[in-house]
Protein backbone atom coordinates (compact mmCIF):
# COMPACT_ATOMS: atom_id res chain seq x y z
CA UNK A 1 0.00 0.00 0.00
CA UNK A 2 1.20 3.86 -1.09
CA UNK A 3 1.27 5.89 2.27
CA UNK A 4 0.78 9.63 0.99
CA UNK A 5 2.02 12.46 3.05
CA UNK A 6 2.51 16.33 2.30
CA UNK A 7 5.86 18.36 3.47
CA UNK A 8 5.13 21.73 3.77
CA UNK A 9 7.61 24.97 5.99
CA UNK A 10 8.18 28.55 5.48
CA UNK A 11 10.35 30.52 3.66
CA UNK A 12 14.03 30.20 4.79
CA UNK A 13 13.28 26.67 7.07
CA UNK A 14 15.36 24.54 4.76
CA UNK A 15 12.01 21.88 3.48
CA UNK A 16 14.12 21.27 0.47
CA UNK A 17 16.84 19.43 3.28
CA UNK A 18 14.29 17.66 4.40
CA UNK A 19 12.65 17.11 0.83
CA UNK A 20 16.29 15.57 0.25
CA UNK A 21 16.78 13.55 3.10
CA UNK A 22 13.47 11.47 2.75
CA UNK A 23 14.06 11.23 -0.82
CA UNK A 24 17.49 9.40 0.04
CA UNK A 25 15.95 7.20 1.75
CA UNK A 26 13.23 6.62 -0.48
CA UNK A 27 10.74 8.14 -0.46
CA UNK A 28 9.02 9.51 -4.02
CA UNK A 29 9.42 13.07 -3.75
CA UNK A 30 6.54 15.10 -5.96
CA UNK A 31 7.76 18.78 -6.32
CA UNK A 32 5.22 21.44 -6.42
CA UNK A 33 7.83 24.17 -6.72
CA UNK A 34 9.57 22.07 -9.48
CA UNK A 35 6.61 21.67 -11.15
CA UNK A 36 5.56 25.28 -11.25
CA UNK A 37 8.86 26.04 -12.98
CA UNK A 38 8.37 23.41 -15.79
CA UNK A 39 4.82 24.73 -16.06
CA UNK A 40 6.52 28.08 -16.21
CA UNK A 41 9.20 27.51 -18.93
CA UNK A 42 10.19 30.42 -21.34
CA UNK A 43 7.93 30.05 -24.42
CA UNK A 44 4.77 28.16 -22.34
CA UNK A 45 1.41 29.10 -22.59
CA UNK A 46 1.27 29.30 -18.59
CA UNK A 47 3.88 32.07 -18.65
CA UNK A 48 2.24 34.04 -21.46
CA UNK A 49 -1.05 34.06 -19.31
CA UNK A 50 1.36 35.41 -16.40
CA UNK A 51 2.87 38.08 -18.24
CA UNK A 52 -1.34 38.88 -19.56
CA UNK A 53 -2.30 39.24 -15.92
CA UNK A 54 0.75 40.86 -14.93
CA UNK A 55 2.96 42.76 -17.31
CA UNK A 56 6.05 42.21 -19.52
CA UNK A 57 8.24 43.76 -16.45
CA UNK A 58 8.01 39.93 -15.30
CA UNK A 59 9.37 38.53 -18.04
CA UNK A 60 13.57 39.16 -18.50
CA UNK A 61 15.74 40.33 -21.90
CA UNK A 62 14.90 36.71 -22.82
CA UNK A 63 11.62 36.10 -22.46
CA UNK A 64 12.12 33.83 -19.29
CA UNK A 65 10.01 34.64 -15.83
CA UNK A 66 12.04 37.08 -13.81
CA UNK A 67 10.42 35.32 -10.45
CA UNK A 68 12.29 38.44 -8.32
CA UNK A 69 9.92 40.87 -10.60
CA UNK A 70 6.92 38.36 -9.87
CA UNK A 71 7.73 38.19 -5.96
CA UNK A 72 7.49 42.08 -6.07
CA UNK A 73 4.31 42.14 -7.51
CA UNK A 74 2.48 39.56 -5.68
CA UNK A 75 4.56 39.80 -2.07
CA UNK A 76 2.22 42.32 0.31
CA UNK A 77 -0.56 42.70 -2.17
CA UNK A 78 -3.24 39.81 -1.49
CA UNK A 79 -5.28 40.62 -4.76
CA UNK A 80 -2.10 39.80 -6.88
CA UNK A 81 -1.73 36.98 -4.71
CA UNK A 82 -4.78 35.38 -5.49
CA UNK A 83 -4.63 36.32 -9.54
CA UNK A 84 -1.21 33.98 -9.22
CA UNK A 85 -2.73 31.16 -7.17
CA UNK A 86 -6.08 30.92 -9.03
CA UNK A 87 -3.49 30.83 -12.65
CA UNK A 88 -1.02 28.23 -10.80
CA UNK A 89 -3.11 26.40 -8.51
CA UNK A 90 -5.49 24.25 -10.95
CA UNK A 91 -2.76 23.72 -13.16
CA UNK A 92 -0.19 22.50 -10.58
CA UNK A 93 -2.85 20.14 -9.32
CA UNK A 94 -3.22 18.29 -12.52
CA UNK A 95 0.18 17.61 -12.71
CA UNK A 96 0.31 16.46 -9.17
CA UNK A 97 -2.65 14.10 -10.00
CA UNK A 98 -1.14 12.43 -12.36
CA UNK A 99 2.54 11.87 -11.32
CA UNK A 100 0.67 10.55 -7.58
CA UNK A 101 -1.25 8.26 -9.81
CA UNK A 102 1.50 7.10 -11.51
CA UNK A 103 3.52 6.79 -7.86
CA UNK A 104 1.07 4.68 -6.46
CA UNK A 105 0.15 2.57 -9.79
CA UNK A 106 4.04 1.27 -9.51
CA UNK A 107 3.52 0.20 -5.86
CA UNK A 108 6.52 2.92 -4.45
CA UNK A 109 6.23 2.77 -0.48
CA UNK A 110 5.87 6.30 0.66
CA UNK A 111 5.09 9.15 -1.99
CA UNK A 112 5.88 12.77 0.02
CA UNK A 113 3.31 15.81 -1.98
CA UNK A 114 6.04 18.60 -1.33
CA UNK A 115 3.82 21.66 -1.34
CA UNK A 116 5.37 24.72 0.06
CA UNK A 117 2.00 26.65 1.00
CA UNK A 118 -0.45 24.25 1.86
CA UNK A 119 -2.02 25.54 4.94
CA UNK A 120 -2.13 28.88 2.89
CA UNK A 121 -3.90 27.39 0.16
CA UNK A 122 -6.27 25.17 2.70
CA UNK A 123 -7.26 28.13 4.25
CA UNK A 124 -7.94 30.22 1.21
CA UNK A 125 -10.63 27.09 0.01
CA UNK A 126 -8.17 24.18 -0.88
CA UNK A 127 -7.11 24.30 -4.48
CA UNK A 128 -5.15 22.26 -6.64
CA UNK A 129 -2.64 20.23 -5.06
CA UNK A 130 -3.53 21.19 -0.92
CA UNK A 131 -7.01 19.58 -1.82
CA UNK A 132 -5.66 16.16 -2.18
CA UNK A 133 -6.10 13.44 0.52
CA UNK A 134 -2.98 12.05 2.36
CA UNK A 135 -2.21 10.53 5.61
CA UNK A 136 -0.47 13.26 7.43
CA UNK A 137 1.44 16.61 7.04
CA UNK A 138 5.46 17.28 8.23
CA UNK A 139 5.87 20.48 8.78
CA UNK A 140 9.73 21.71 8.86
CA UNK A 141 10.38 24.28 11.54
CA UNK A 142 12.45 27.02 12.27
CA UNK A 143 11.60 30.32 14.42
CA UNK A 144 10.62 33.38 12.65
CA UNK A 145 13.94 35.29 13.26
CA UNK A 146 15.78 31.86 11.82
CA UNK A 147 13.71 32.34 8.71
CA UNK A 148 14.40 35.82 8.46
CA UNK A 149 18.66 35.35 9.12
CA UNK A 150 18.71 32.69 6.65
CA UNK A 151 16.64 34.71 4.15
CA UNK A 152 18.90 37.98 4.26
CA UNK A 153 21.77 35.51 4.13
CA UNK A 154 20.44 33.17 1.14
CA UNK A 155 19.14 36.00 -1.10
CA UNK A 156 21.06 39.17 -0.18
CA UNK A 157 18.05 40.95 0.87
CA UNK A 158 17.34 43.22 4.09
CA UNK A 159 15.82 42.79 6.98
CA UNK A 160 12.69 44.55 6.00
CA UNK A 161 12.24 42.80 2.49
CA UNK A 162 12.78 39.45 4.54
CA UNK A 163 10.28 40.15 6.88
CA UNK A 164 7.45 41.20 4.26
CA UNK A 165 7.48 38.15 2.45
CA UNK A 166 7.31 36.12 5.35
CA UNK A 167 4.32 38.23 6.37
CA UNK A 168 2.80 37.01 3.22
CA UNK A 169 2.52 33.64 4.48
CA UNK A 170 0.69 31.96 7.64
CA UNK A 171 2.93 32.80 10.78
CA UNK A 172 5.31 29.23 11.55
CA UNK A 173 4.01 28.99 14.75
CA UNK A 174 0.18 28.33 13.38
CA UNK A 175 1.95 25.69 11.18
CA UNK A 176 3.21 24.23 13.99
CA UNK A 177 -0.19 23.50 15.97
CA UNK A 178 -1.75 22.02 12.67
CA UNK A 179 1.20 19.14 11.42
CA UNK A 180 1.14 16.02 12.61
CA UNK A 181 4.85 16.02 12.54
CA UNK A 182 7.36 18.19 13.37
CA UNK A 183 11.19 18.59 12.17
CA UNK A 184 12.85 20.86 14.16
CA UNK A 185 15.66 22.26 11.37
CA UNK A 186 17.04 25.00 13.78
CA UNK A 187 20.10 22.83 14.47
CA UNK A 188 22.89 20.90 12.26
CA UNK A 189 22.11 18.81 9.92
CA UNK A 190 22.63 15.80 12.18
CA UNK A 191 20.37 16.83 14.52
CA UNK A 192 17.95 17.04 11.54
CA UNK A 193 18.76 13.72 10.09
CA UNK A 194 18.11 12.14 13.23
CA UNK A 195 14.45 13.56 13.34
CA UNK A 196 13.52 12.85 9.57
CA UNK A 197 14.59 9.09 10.41
CA UNK A 198 12.46 8.97 13.27
CA UNK A 199 9.51 10.42 11.23
CA UNK A 200 9.84 8.09 8.19
CA UNK A 201 10.23 5.18 10.45
CA UNK A 202 7.48 6.23 11.72
CA UNK A 203 4.91 6.57 8.33
CA UNK A 204 6.46 2.86 7.34
CA UNK A 205 5.65 1.33 10.20
CA UNK A 206 5.97 -2.67 9.84
CA UNK A 207 6.55 -1.51 6.37
CA UNK A 208 9.95 -0.99 6.74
Amino acid sequence: MTRIVALTGGIGSGKSTVARMLRERGATLIDADAIVHELQAPGSPVLGELAEAFGAQILDASGALDRAALGRIVFGDDAARGRLNAIMHPKVGVEFAARLARATDAGDALVVLDIPLLFESRRAGGRGASAMDFEAILLVYVPAEVQIERQMARDGCDRAEALRRIEAQMPIEEKKDLADFVIDNTGNLEETELQVERVYDRLLGPER
